[in-house]
């Protein structure tokens, strides 16, 4: 089998090299990257490793934007330092990390977990696994969107952050819901929205919602561990969560 490591420091880098050599010899490490810049040089002329290590705080920025911005679908272990709300999505999204400093059984592990799971994995789900975690973290430097001219008869009118209680979508049109239940068409995707708006302050409830965060009134219990959400204004549909998506919304909730 071969493996990648993505790593910046080079003690931390031989120290990962040497634990995974010990844990399994037969690994081939065929590559030790230091950057955003050389890993994606690197995926654009080398076939894709069984397994990739990643630090996640690289010297010209977060790996993350590696997995944003290439086709990779080989199986990744994150390796952090303490990052709260990673760790949190991680957990949620089942992508393994391993926090530093790296113990040797930690190691033996996490490669014991791959080699088990490899006949069952699927490239497709771990993508779209990845795409889900990689939207929901904020990426250091980003500019979120924080209002939207919107046309109004023949003005335009610009809504701020504050005044939207959600987005919907119907009829492959995206309307914007205002606090005072006004409602306006928008330009945009709920999938373009997602990017553009700030996840401490909007969260994307399903396929038809994204909501923001007072809009929420209340939250019941719903069968099969679903949740069923009362917003305000009160909109024209049933408001579900999904089971797989309810950790991550009382995540966001919780703040």
């Amino acid at each position: 089998m071969k493996a990648l490591i993505i790593e910046d420091e080079y003690p931390a880098a031989e120290r990962l090299t040497k634990l995974i050599q010990k844990a399994d010899p037969t690994m081939v490490i065929v590559a030790v990257l230091d950057s955003i810049q050389a890993a994606k040089r690197w995926f654009s002329s080398h076939p894709a490793p069984d397994l990739i290590f990643s630090d996640i705080h690289l010297s010209d920025g977060l790996s993350f934007s590696i997995f944003e911005e290439t086709d990779v679908k080989s199986p990744i272990i994150f390796t952090t330092s303490y990052d709260e709300y990673a760790i949190k999505a991680f957990k949620v999204k089942s992508i393994d990390y391993l926090l530093k400093p790296i113990k040797p059984y930690e190691i033996a592990a996490a490669i014991e977990k791959f080699k088990e799971t490899q006949l069952t994995f699927s490239a497709t789900d771990y993508t779209l696994k990845m795409q889900s975690l990689l939207d929901g973290l904020p990426m250091t430097g980003r500019k979120y969107k924080t209002r939207f001219l919107v046309q109004q008869q023949d003005q335009l009118l610009p809504i701020h952050q504050e005044q939207i209680a959600y987005f919907y979508t119907a009829n492959e049109l995206v309307c914007l819901v205002r606090n005072d239940n006004r409602q306006f068409l928008v330009d945009y995707t709920l999938e373009e929205l997602e990017k553009l708006l700030n996840p401490s302050h909007f969260f994307r409830l399903n396929r038809q919602y994204i909501a923001a965060l007072p809009a929420v009134q209340k939250i019941h219990t719903y069968f099969n561990g679903k949740l069923k959400l009362v917003l305000h204004p009160e909109p024209t549909h049933e408001i579900l969560i999904s089971r797989e998506k309810a950790p991550l919304f009382k995540e966001w909730m919780e703040g």
